[in-house]
């Protein structure tokens, strides 16, 4: 059976769409006639060679959409369910429409006679590579149901450790964010207002109150092309750090910075530690793991590293020795991947670095959002300090001048 996309109108002229498993089109009508609806359009869902495809919304899904699909599909295949029953049960339980008209199109290719793996190659934006090359080799092996089940714990690790790193700087963007709020409020509404009066007396000004002002009618006046300054700014710095030499001298000051640079580098070495421990884990050749897995370092100077890597590992290097040449991995990957490697235990190992290098992450994302939490809120009282004294010193000279 495959599948088919439908719009059709009801008895009471409401038009509903949806997805129906059905041999083929004609029968596709046939059943949505038995329920009453009157089929103005039935398309079948496929990407393969000569079938009709119908176009349909394309995203990248999100890892919770990802994993909980993954999820349902390992149990199912655990269940010894053939793998397009399992397809179709999964199809069923998912609530996201984009979702389920992939899954659809990935049913369509099994019932055809495709691989899974080759079925998640058409939807190369939705399944990454990590993911294809962990499903084919799960193929390969005959244990697909223990490899969707690892690849499933994989998605759901990362999700959870992004959301505690998330999670832990919450609080200080929500303090940025008011602290900006009131700034702003209190320079283009109160001072202006309050100053005026003094502007009424003729006094010479302090020259905080006058500096208040001027940066008080700056904002006034310019706040709106001030604004759009910043974000064609924000926008022509992503499109300069898009090319590749200013990504690379950026990734490399990074790495660099005090605190922000060792967690930069240990959640990129945590998510590639734990992408080749589950390609190596499932059977994945290493020079094709490694190549899967520098797909997931966003900083190139890494990425630049594991390729480097490959070339050695080619060549006939140890990966320890391979990841320790370029000297900026941490010595404790290094070293646990020469451990693996004399143990024969490699994908244990690498997954152990993974699992420190997170906990790593995590601490240095409290002691990073410990240490910024007081620092927020000494600078927001320190500038709503000197806003208040630059409004109070011409009251305090009229007194003066009244004694």
């Amino acid at each position: 059976m495959a599948s088919f996309r439908f719009e059709a109108s009801t008895a009471a002229g409401r038009i509903e769409q949806g997805l129906i498993e059905a041999d083929s089109a004609r029968s596709a009508r046939t059943t949505l006639r038995a329920r009453g609806l009157v089929p103005l359009a039935v398309d079948a869902v496929a990407v393969g060679q000569g079938a009709r495809a119908t176009p349909f919304r394309r995203r990248k899904f999100s890892e919770s959409e990802l994993a909980l699909a993954t999820r349902q599909l390992s149990t199912l295949l655990a269940a010894r369910l053939p793998l397009a029953t399992a397809l179709a049960a999964t199809i069923e339980g998912t609530e996201h429409t984009a979702v389920r008209e992939v899954l659809s199109a990935v049913r369509s290719e099994v019932v055809a006679g495709h691989r899974l793996a080759d079925a998640f190659a058409q939807f190369p934006l939705e399944f990454p590579e990590v993911y294809r090359a962990t499903v084919a080799a799960g193929e390969e092996s005959g244990d697909l149901a223990q490899v969707m089940e690892r690849l499933a714990d994989y998605i759901e690790e990362r999700q959870a450790l992004r959301g505690r790193i998330l999670a832990a700087f919450v609080y200080p963007a929500v303090v940025t964010v008011v602290a900006a709020a009131i700034v702003v409020f209190l320079m283009t509404y109160v001072v202006p207002q309050v100053v005026e009066v003094f502007k009424q007396t003729r006094q010479v000004l302090p020259w905080p109150t006058r500096a208040l002002l001027a940066t008080s009618e700056i904002l006034r006046a310019g706040g709106l092309w001030i604004a759009l300054g910043l974000v064609l700014a924000a926008f022509g710095l992503q499109r300069w750090l898009s090319r590749p030499g200013p990504k690379a001298a950026w990734d490399a000051l990074a790495l660099r910075l005090p605190v922000v640079g060792r967690m930069l580098r240990s959640i990129n070495t945590a998510r590639f530690a734990s992408t080749l421990a589950i390609l190596t884990a499932a059977g994945v050749p290493l020079l094709r793991a490694l190549e899967a897995a520098r797909a997931t370092l966003s900083n190139a100077v890494l990425a630049r590293a594991v390729s480097e890597a490959i070339t050695a590992v080619r060549e006939g290097s140890t990966l320890a020795r391979a990841l320790g040449a370029a000297k900026v991995f941490p010595p404790m990957l290094v070293h646990l991947a020469a451990s693996g490697e004399a143990t024969g235990e490699l994908a244990s190992m690498l997954q152990r670095a993974a699992n420190n290098l997170a906990r790593e992450v995590e601490r240095r994302a409290l002691l990073l959002t410990t240490l910024l939490d007081p620092l927020l809120i000494l600078a927001m009282g320190a500038l709503v300090l000197g806003i208040v004294l630059a409004v109070l010193m011409p009251i305090m000279e009229i007194n003066q001048l009244v004694r």
